[in-house]
């Protein structure tokens, strides 16, 4: 009798380690599925906004003929496909980043241009996309943050090194605007 006890308790609790593995498995399979929507949230701001710079582009292109420069990285600025590593999304970011303020600065050198309703309406779409792409990465940068905490945390980093689950990268801001801002009046 005994023995059926001590049988019935070793079997329950490897049905009880068993079932926590499985548990564990799907739950950083979930944790990933999560990651993956949300750094897919980032691919959708970063094409919403390349593709407002390409409008804004277009409204001001006419008092642009003497920017060459902007002109050339703008058009050949290229979207980094869904799978591209985080560090390539990042520096896509960041270029489109400076494309936008580069334009912006044409903007602010043309009064008539200013003046367009068109491109104030693009420029108040940009802010939009801003606060878009800003909340997309919070969302990434949590749940790799969350992700990566159970990576490395006992007891879910036994299943996760066996397994092989490997922490993530998080969405960094460019080292410029990390410095504090400066205001000359």
């Amino acid at each position: 009798m005994t023995e059926l006890y001590i049988g019935l308790g070793i079997g329950l609790l490897l049905l009880i380690i068993v079932g926590w593995i499985i548990s564990t498995i799907n739950s950083f399979r979930r944790m990933l599925v999560k990651i993956d929507e949300s750094e897919s949230s980032i691919d959708v701001a970063l094409t919403k906004r390349f593709d407002l710079l390409s409008k804004m582009f277009s409204a001001v292109k006419g008092y642009m003929k003497h920017e060459q420069e902007t002109l050339t990285k703008v058009v050949s600025m290229r979207q980094p496909s869904h799978g591209a590593p985080m560090a390539e999304k990042q520096e896509f970011a960041n270029e489109v980043t400076r494309g936008l303020q580069a334009i912006n600065v044409v903007v602010e050198q043309y009064p008539d241009l200013k003046a367009s309703q068109n491109v104030g309406k693009l420029q108040d779409a940009s802010v939009e996309v801003e606060e878009n792409l800003q909340a997309a990465r919070r969302v990434y940068n949590s749940n790799v943050s969350y992700y990566n905490q159970k990576v490395v945390v006992f007891p879910s980093n036994i299943i996760a090194n066996w397994k092989k689950f490997e922490k993530r990268a998080f969405f960094e801001a460019e080292a410029i605007k990390r410095q504090d801002v400066k205001f000359d009046f």
